[in-house]
C-alpha cells in the first residue's frame, strides 16, 4: 500500500474547529486521498466553520432536525454513513471528541469493517451520566476505534488502563491549539459593533459560555445569579456571555441577566470571533470543554461552571479551577482572581499541557506509521 483513503467525519462546530486544521494537513500529504463527510448535527454553527477554513465537504448528510433527539441523530448518522462507506470503501474514519456523530459515525464504520481512528481519544470523567452524553459517546466510540490520538499523556494512561493495545495509543497534543493559529489576530475588529464598543484594556472583562444539558434548571439559575452577583461586587468588571440559542437556557438567562448594565447577551460568535474575544478578554467562565484547551493557550484563566471535568491536566497545570454552580463558591472564585493579580498571574502565566500547534501533523505521521506507508516521522508531543 502506498496511499490510503481516509475519510473525516465530524457534524458540530467544535468538532469542525479540532478536524479542521486535520483536514489540511491530510490534504498536503500526498500518501493520503481524503475525503469530508459532514453530518451538519449543528447545521449553521458548523457551516461557520466550514466557510473559515474553506472547507468544502464531499458528503453532507445534512441530519439537522427541529427539536432532534439523541435516539434521531444517531439513526440518521448510521443510515446516512452507511452509503457513504459502502460506496467510498475508506481503508480509514477519523472522528473526534465525544459528540453523537462521533460515536455514530465509529460505530457505522464497524458495521463495515473499516478500521476507525479517534481523535481526542482517552479523556474521562468516569461518570457516565456527566457529561451527558458525551463521556459514554466517547468511551464506545473508543471501544471501536483502531488508532487512538490521545492529546496528552494522562490520556493516552487512561486508555492504558480500559486494556488498549499501548502500540495503537498516539500522545499527539490537541488539534484546537493547531487551529488557533489560524484564527487568533492581534490587532482584530469584530463584525459585532457591541463588542467593538467595550474598553477591554480598562475593565475587566469576563467572557462566558454556559449551556450543557446537566446545567440545564437550578444549574444555569445559579450561574446567572452568580455572575449578576460579580457584577454588582465589581465595578470594573463587564461581562460578555454568549448565549446558547436554546430556550432552555436563553429564557433564564434573560430573565435574570437582560438589562443590567455592563453585562452583554450575544448570541454565539463565529469560531474567530470567539477565539479574538477569549484573546482579548480577562478571564473565562465556562461548562465548556473546548475552552478549557484554548484559554489557556492564549494565557487566559478559566473557571469550569462544572463538578467534574474530563481534562484534569489543566487543572493540575493550573490554568482551570473547577467551581461547579454554587453561587457562594463561583462568586467568591471569580473575585479572588478579580481582586488579587497575584492569584490571577499565577493561573493565566501556568503552561497550557494541551499542545503546541503541531497535532494534525503527528495524527498524519502516525496515521502513515500505522499503514507502514512511512516511518519514523512520528514523534510524541510531551
Amino acid at each position: 500500500m502506498d496511499k490510503i483513503k481516509v475519510i473525516t467525519i465530524f457534524g458540530t462546530r467544535p468538532e469542525a474547529i479540532k478536524m479542521a486544521p486535520l483536514v489540511k494537513a491530510l490534504e498536503q500529504s500526498d500518501k493520503v486521498e481524503n475525503k469530508v463527510c459532514v453530518t451538519a448535527q449543528h447545521r449553521e454553527m458548523l457551516d461557520q466553520v466550514l466557510e473559515l477554513f474553506n472547507i468544502q465537504p464531499d458528503f453532507d448528510l445534512n441530519i439537522m432536525k427541529a427539536k432532534q433527539s439523541l435516539t434521531g441523530i444517531t439513526t440518521r448518522v448510521l443510515e446516512g454513513l452507511e452509503e457513504v462507506f459502502i460506496k467510498e470503501k475508506p481503508d480509514l474514519v477519523l472522528v473526534h471528541g465525544d459528540t453523537t456523530t462521533t460515536f455514530a459515525g465509529a460505530l457505522a464504520a464497524f458495521y463495515q469493517k473499516i478500521k476507525v481512528g479517534h481523535v481526542e481519544a482517552g479523556l474521562r470523567t468516569y461518570d457516565k451520566y456527566f457529561p451527558f452524553p458525551e463521556e459514554m459517546n466517547r468511551k464506545l466510540t473508543g471501544a471501536a476505534a483502531d488508532l487512538h490520538f490521545a492529546p496528552t499523556a494522562g490520556s493516552r494512561n487512561n486508555l492504558l488502563r480500559e486494556g488498549i493495545d499501548p502500540k495503537d495509543i498516539f500522545i499527539t497534543g490537541n488539534t484546537v491549539i493547531d487551529a488557533m493559529e489560524f484564527t487568533v489576530e492581534e490587532e482584530y475588529n469584530f463584525s459585532n459593533d457591541e463588542l467593538n464598543t467595550i474598553d477591554y484594556n480598562g475593565k475587566k472583562v469576563i467572557m462566558v459560555t454556559a449551556h450543557r444539558r446537566e446545567n440545564w434548571g437550578k444549574g444555569i439559575e445559579n450561574i446567572c445569579n452568580s455572575l449578576k452577583t460579580i457584577v454588582k461586587e465589581n465595578h470594573d468588571v463587564e461581562l460578555v456571555y454568549l448565549v446558547h440559542l436554546n430556550p432552555v437556557v436563553k429564557d433564564v438567562v434573560q430573565k435574570i441577566l437582560g438589562g443590567i448594565e455592563r453585562v452583554h447577551l450575544l448570541s454565539p460568535l463565529d469560531t474567530k470571533e470567539t477565539h479574538n474575544l477569549m484573546n482579548k478578554c480577562y478571564m473565562v467562565m465556562t461548562d465548556s470543554g473546548g475552552l478549557q484547551e484554548e484559554a489557556p493557550h492564549l494565557g487566559k484563566p478559566v473557571l469550569v461552571l462544572r463538578d467534574v471535568t474530563e481534562r484534569p491536566e489543566a487543572v493540575e497545570a493550573g490554568t482551570v479551577e473547577l467551581v461547579g454552580t454554587d453561587v457562594n463558591v463561583v462568586v467568591s472564585t471569580a473575585n479572588r482572581l478579580i481582586r488579587n493579580k497575584e492569584e490571577y498571574d499565577k493561573m493565566s502565566k501556568a503552561i497550557n499541557p494541551y499542545g503546541d500547534g503541531k497535532a494534525s501533523e503527528r495524527i498524519v505521521a502516525a496515521i502513515l506509521e500505522y499503514f507502514n506507508i512511512e516511518k519514523g516521522k512520528y514523534k510524541q508531543f510531551s
